[in-house]
C-alpha cells in the first residue's frame, strides 16, 4: 500500500491485499522459506481489513477453513509471517496486522484507532534514528523499538463529532 492512510479510507482493498500476497510469495521464495497453505491463509486473514486481529480471531477463522482449532496453529503462522516481515505484532492490543510496506527493511510507527481498531502503518526511520542516538547516549544499545500511537481515525472521529 502505496498511501498509509487508506487504512482510513475506502479504496480498492482487493488490489491492495492482492499484491501484497505476491510480494509476501516473492519475499518467501527469496528467503527460502516456506509460505505453506496455512501461513498463506493466516496472512490473506490479516489482509482482509487494515485492522489488528488477536491470534484467536486469526485461529477462528482457521479453524473454519480446515486448518486446525488449537492456538499453536495460529501461533506458529503468525510468527512465521513477524519473522519474515509480512505482519506485525501491535503490543498495545496483542495483536496482529498485515505489513503494509513487506520486503523493506523499515522501522514503522503505527497509528491505531481505539475505535474500530484500524491500523495504519508509516515509515519512521528518523523517528527509529532519534530512539537509537538516545540510546547511545545512555550507553545502550536498541534492539528493538515498537512505536504505536493510539488515537481516533477520521471516519471514528466524524461519528464521535456527530
Amino acid at each position: 500500500m502505496s498511501d498509509p492512510a487508506s487504512a482510513f479510507h475506502s479504496h480498492d482493498h482487493s488490489t491492495c491485499a492482492n499484491e501484497a500476497l505476491t510480494r509476501a510469495e516473492d519475499i518467501c521464495r527469496e528467503a527460502g522459506a516456506r509460505l505453506t497453505p496455512v501461513r498463506r491463509r493466516a496472512l490473506e486473514i490479516l489482509l482482509e481489513e487494515h485492522r489488528a486481529m488477536g491470534a484467536y480471531d486469526v485461529l477462528e477463522r482457521l479453524a473454519e477453513d480446515g486448518f486446525g482449532s488449537q492456538p499453536p496453529v495460529a501461533y506458529r503462522a503468525l510468527e512465521f509471517l513477524v519473522d519474515q516481515g509480512l505482519a506485525h505484532r501491535i503490543r498495545r492490543l496483542n495483536a496482529f496486522t498485515a505489513c503494509t510496506t513487506q520486503g523493506c527493511d523499515h522501522a514503522p510507527a503505527f497509528f491505531i484507532c481505539r475505535v474500530c481498531k484500524s491500523v495504519a502503518e508509516i515509515p519512521a526511520q528518523s523517528l527509529r534514528t532519534k530512539i537509537d542516538e538516545a540510546g547511545a547516549s545512555l550507553g545502550f544499545t536498541v534492539e528493538r523499538a515498537n512505536v504505536e500511537a493510539l488515537g481516533l481515525c477520521p471516519s471514528c472521529q466524524d461519528e464521535a463529532a456527530a
